[in-house]
């Protein structure tokens, strides 16, 4: 009975001395799983840009689709334009989403819902409900901005700032949840600090990554957006792109592909400056 009970024990020994390797297996399952998955995901985004690129390619010559856009100056005028819209666009959103959303934060915790409720309205509203409403109610007086190119601008931007709300209002909101405002804030008033003090030189630089993120989202938005900018009549670089499509074949392709190219350098300018400032919001939120 002794030998036997040695034998059962020295068998328990030896299984518990082996490694159980059904986890190991079950990682390596989730880590082929995760690799497939970001292969069909490569795949989904990059064939259609791989099949436009061969598209724009089959000009005779090979790379005069290319050229002409490149030589072309209403390519780089349209676009100049929109770039200048998008920095218009993106001021005036923040100056209208940056204190909105550190106030209700800070002192309106239960206006939130409703403040999240109206930035999602351009999600409902369809853009050419949105730029007929805007041309219905500005092109007779008081304001007839219709009328005239200034005010067909104004009309524009206020429209993308519109458009922009969702994006914006929580990328704003993602960075403020990042850090301690009321502590900031408290600190701030502590040592003589006025609001706007407050809201320009200690908030506003923590939220760098925040803000930029937002900021190229919606100047994807404005470059890429055609409703509106073609209802107000306006030389945007989307309803330039619609023009040379009915007429040319190959050079709408490789326009298309410049536009792309540009918006992930923007994306780029995002990773770099995202990196350098992450240990100083962490810092600044510490003290």
């Amino acid at each position: 009975m002794t030998t036997s009970a040695n034998v059962l024990h020295g068998d328990r020994d030896l299984q518990a001395d082996v490694p159980d390797r059904r986890p190991r297996r079950r990682g390596q399952r989730k880590t082929v799983a995760s690799w497939i998955f970001l292969i069909l995901c490569v795949a989904y985004f990059a064939l259609p840009l791989v099949g436009t690129l061969i598209f724009s390619l089959r000009a005779k010559p090979m790379l005069s689709a290319w050229t002409d856009m490149i030589n072309d100056p209403q390519v780089w005028s349209t676009l100049a334009y929109s770039f200048v819209i998008g920095i218009f666009t993106i001021v005036i959103s923040l100056l209208l989403l940056v204190p909105t959303a550190f106030w209700v934060r800070l002192r309106l915790p239960r206006l939130r819902p409703v403040v999240e409720f109206v930035t999602l309205l351009p999600f409902v509203i369809p853009p050419i409900v949105l730029v007929f409403g805007l041309i219905s109610t500005f092109s007779r007086p008081p304001l007839p901005l219709t009328g005239t190119s200034l005010g067909s601008d104004v009309l524009l931007v206020c429209a993308y700032v519109v458009l922009s709300f969702p994006y914006m209002y929580r990328a704003v909101d993602s960075g403020l949840r990042t850090i301690d405002i009321r502590t900031l804030t408290e600190a701030s008033q502590s040592l003589g600090a006025g609001w706007f003090t407050i809201l320009f030189r200690v908030i506003l630089p923590n939220l760098r990554v925040a803000i930029l993120s937002g900021a190229f989202l919606t100047l994807a938005i404005v470059v890429g957006e055609f409703t509106i900018a073609n209802f107000l009549a306006r030389p945007m670089f989307a309803t330039y792109l619609q023009q040379i499509s009915g007429n040319l074949a190959y050079q709408p392709a490789a326009v298309a592909l410049m536009s792309f190219a540009i918006t992930w350098a923007a994306m780029g300018v995002i990773a770099l400056i995202g990196r350098g400032s992450q240990t100083e919001i962490e810092v600044t939120g510490a003290h």
